[in-house]
């Protein structure tokens, strides 16, 4: 029979044991919220049995819309009742953090988090497409995270949900090529951040409360774009990480490299997917690629062919791989042989990447023109196609059956950002 106290050893044993299987489980999250870059599982893949709408302008089907200040590519963060953004005015060398009212679409609160420092030293300034404000704020239901470049550094910045600046660090400095849009992610007690760049970079692991810095991991000097994700390969937590020509898995509480193997090209842009025994590496410069390897870190090519899946990330559901290319190609492959299940023209260039949603996906050009189609292997099949604005470089989200979509409009008398929220009213 079990005593009293050993029952309670037992229980305590339990939870720990929970929690070290999902370190994230103590996070102030709830179901409904898409607390970082590609969602709560880092894949692109929306809470499924919603009812999102399928059909809508600038009438149709908006629940509200916002005018955004400044310019910016981060996707929407929703957390409880709030809405966060990154944003940069340009002309006036501000970088901001701004909260709305999940429920209405009101400003609640705006933070400056730096002001001037936007001009590069070096030779580049960025792409045309790039922005001072291009990466998405990540929650870990009690505080943001923040990175962005600023005075040829990258720069993690924590706030308070009231929009208090906790603390900021430097993750590295930083040499402007294309640009900056990685996203931090939050694992366990940390938030990681990194800054691939041409004169040498690192990831790096920071306490999420104080800003310590608990681990770093160097890496290779060239230019690099992707976001460190989280990824469960071989029933092991990784942070999975391409570019630098290298596929990097690391343990993401100590930054202790797991594996690392030769196998993407220098430049990436997409977050990996993995079906738990394979990884995903694609790639744009200056080989372009897509390409499947066992995530065993033996560096076995499971298949690979040279099409151009640079910076829209794919998504993966029952071993069916999709993808949107940059020049709008969708193409349906199979995950475990490389072989193409169909593929189809949409229309447009796109930066955004496609949204899963039960058997639907969802991904909009740069034209703000949304492609709606089934996640079907047998067949392409178009579900619908809607347009909203002049340019959409943010991914959109979905949850709690709304889409939140960053978009701007040109007139004579310039360029607006508005964020909406499409729903049933």
């Amino acid at each position: 029979m079990l005593t009293r106290f050993s029952f309670c050893l037992l229980i305590l044993l339990s939870l720990a044991t929970i929690q070290a299987a999902n370190p994230n489980s103590d996070l102030k999250l709830q179901p409904n919220d898409w607390p970082w870059w590609r969602g709560p599982q880092w894949t692109g893949i929306a809470p499924a049995d919603q009812a999102p709408p399928q059909k809508w302008d600038l009438e149709t089907n908006v629940v509200w819309k916002t005018a955004v200040p400044g310019r910016g590519h981060g996707s929407p963060t929703i957390v409880g009742d709030q809405v966060f953004l990154a944003s940069a005015d340009e002309e006036a060398e501000i970088q901001y953090v701004l909260c709305y009212n999940r429920k209405t679409g009101e400003e609640e609160w705006r933070r400056e988090i730096h002001r001037g420092g936007f001009t590069a030293s070096g030779e580049r300034q960025g792409n045309s497409k790039s922005t001072k404000a291009s990466a998405s704020v990540a929650c870990d239901g009690e505080r943001l995270f923040v990175t962005l470049f600023n005075s040829d550094a990258i720069h993690l910045t924590a706030l308070t949900r009231t929009g208090e600046i906790l603390w900021q660090k430097k993750v590295s400095d930083y040499v402007i090529h294309q640009g900056y849009g990685a996203s931090p992610t939050i694992y366990g007690p940390l938030v990681i951040a990194v800054a691939d760049n041409r004169g040498g970079g690192a990831i790096v692991g920071f306490n999420r409360e104080t800003g310590e810095r608990v681990w770093e991991h160097a890496r290779p000097a060239e230019a690099n774009y992707t976001s460190p994700i989280i990824v469960n390969v071989n029933n092991k937590d990784q942070l999975l990480f391409t570019g630098c020509n290298l596929i990097t898995s690391l343990n993401p509480l100590t930054g202790e490299v797991i594996w690392e193997v030769e196998g993407s090209t220098v430049e990436c842009v997409t977050s990996t997917v993995t079906n738990g025994e394979y990884i995903l590496s694609s790639g744009g410069y200056p080989d372009q690629h897509t390409t499947v390897l066992k995530a065993d870190g033996s560096g076995d090519i499971v298949w690979t062919n040279r099409t151009k899946s640079y910076v829209p990330s794919l998504v993966l559901k029952d071993n069916n791989l999709y993808a949107v290319t940059d020049n709008g190609i969708a193409i349906c492959y199979d995950f475990l042989t490389g072989g193409v299940l169909w593929r189809n023209r949409l229309s447009g260039d796109f930066t955004s990447s496609p949204v899963l949603v039960d058997d639907v996906i969802y991904v909009t050009n740069e034209s703000g023109e949304t492609f709606i189609y089934e996640a079907n292997p047998m067949e392409f099949k178009s579900l619908g196609e809607n347009k909203l604005g002049d340019e959409c470089f943010a991914t959109p989200v979905i949850t709690g059956s709304q889409i939140f979509t960053r978009v701007a409009f040109r007139t004579d008398e310039g360029r607006q950002e508005y964020l909406y929220c499409l729903g049933d009213k």
